[in-house]
């Protein structure tokens, strides 16, 4: 798949050897350390860096890499800037809202450094894609929130002898490595087998402070100079793991498994497979294994309600967010759902939502397998019935 370039300088196709006066100007805070200079930035100029993702990690991450002159950056992405991006993604502006990730990005980053080739690929990462996108980069920056792209990025850059810088962040905590360095683990020794499917959130469901993905971000910025510099010591079988409650860092050893699959020393998987199936994951309009799942839109569970049916509301989100806004249901988080059952009488309707409608099906499932007949999903959860129904309940 080929990239969407774009240069806005001449400087940017100058050659690797040489730095411009205009380059030794913009870089000189680099020049007077001695473990950088001359030769070290030039070593950043001749670099050529893929940013998986430009949401949380790859805003901080791809600012940095741009300031920090890496002559060629990647920006792989294929989502569009969200109002709810904004707590975080600091790379966007409210301007930005509806526009795709990688162009704002783009436009951001060439503002930044003029002097530098932005390579855009407004994609999503596949299996097909993966090899053919990373294959012309010298190091891989991981900022991606889902497992599948993971296990596929881990995959592919062991496959290509790729460094995988890896960050990833929930609510408070982040986690900091390199994987697929030489002789260093990669991802899959770290987490052999993917979590079942629904049991870690998201963080559009489980939230994440909005400073978190810039401190983590910025670190694997850090990381992956260092690994262009060959300066210092890389988070090679060393996970860096950080609490910004407590403003604690801890640091694990991590060993290279020798009977894994992807870099051990008997390899089995020798090629990019089917990721969402190794995950559990069968497409986001399909969270859960239960293959019909009763639904009911919100403009048909709005004219049920006006016409006086008798319905019972079940709410499966967490207190906080009910707080933020409700319809009025009864409160039963999912996790607490197994055990809280004998509150719900088998006899009524019920319509069961969360906040995007994938918690609420997994609800559904188990009250299905549990007896329940008269039981539907609202498609598409509060934010449907925001869209579609009450434009005053807030969006999160």
């Amino acid at each position: 798949m080929a990239a969407k370039t774009g240069t806005t300088a001449p400087q940017a196709a100058a050659s690797t050897s040489s730095l411009s006066k205009e380059e030794v100007l913009r870089y000189s805070r680099h020049l007077i350390m001695p473990e950088v200079g001359m030769d070290g930035q030039l070593k950043l100029k001749k670099a050529k860096v893929l940013c998986i993702g430009t949401g949380g990690l790859g805003a901080p991450l791809g600012l940095y890499l741009a300031a920090a002159g890496v002559g060629r950056l990647g920006l792989v992405d294929f989502d569009a800037v969200d109002y709810t991006n904004l707590q975080r993604q600091v790379l966007f502006g409210t301007g930005d809202v509806g526009r795709p990730k990688t162009e704002a990005a783009a436009e951001r980053l060439r503002d930044l450094n003029p002097e530098i080739q932005i390579d855009v690929f407004d994609a999503r990462l596949s299996s097909k894609n993966a090899l053919d996108i990373l294959k012309e980069y010298d190091i891989v920056v991981d900022g991606t929130d889902n497992f599948p792209t993971r296990y596929l990025v881990n995959d592919a850059c062991v496959l290509l002898g790729k460094p995988n810088v890896y960050g990833s962040i929930f609510r408070f905590e982040g986690q900091i490595t390199v994987f697929g360095h030489p002789g260093g683990p990669c991802y899959r020794c770290l987490y052999p087998e993917p979590p079942p499917p629904g049991l870690v959130p998201s963080c559009a469901e489980g939230g994440v402070l909005g400073v978190l993905p810039g401190i983590v971000g910025t670190i694997q910025a850090a990381e992956t100079i260092k690994l262009i510099l060959g300066k210092g010591e890389p988070l090679i079988g060393r996970l860096l793991l950080f609490d910004a409650l407590g403003i604690k860092f801890r640091e694990l050893k991590l060993r290279k498994n020798p009977d894994c699959p992807v870099c051990g020393e008997h390899r089995t998987l020798t090629e990019l497979i089917d990721y969402e199936q190794f995950c559990g994951i069968r497409g986001e309009e399909a969270p859960s294994t239960v293959t019909n799942i009763p639904e009911i839109t919100p403009s048909e569970l709005k004219s049920r309600l006006d016409r006086g049916d008798d319905l019972f509301i079940l709410d499966v989100r967490e207190p906080h967010e009910y707080q933020i806004c409700n319809l009025r249901g009864h409160l039963v988080p999912l996790g607490e759902l197994s055990r809280r059952v004998h509150e719900l009488d088998t006899s009524r309707e019920i319509v069961a939502h969360c906040r995007s409608g994938k918690r609420s099906a997994d609800a559904v499932e188990f009250l299905m397998r549990a007896g329940f007949r008269k039981i539907w999903n609202l498609k598409g959860g509060i934010l449907a019935w925001s869209d579609e129904v009450d434009p005053s309940i807030p969006k999160y």
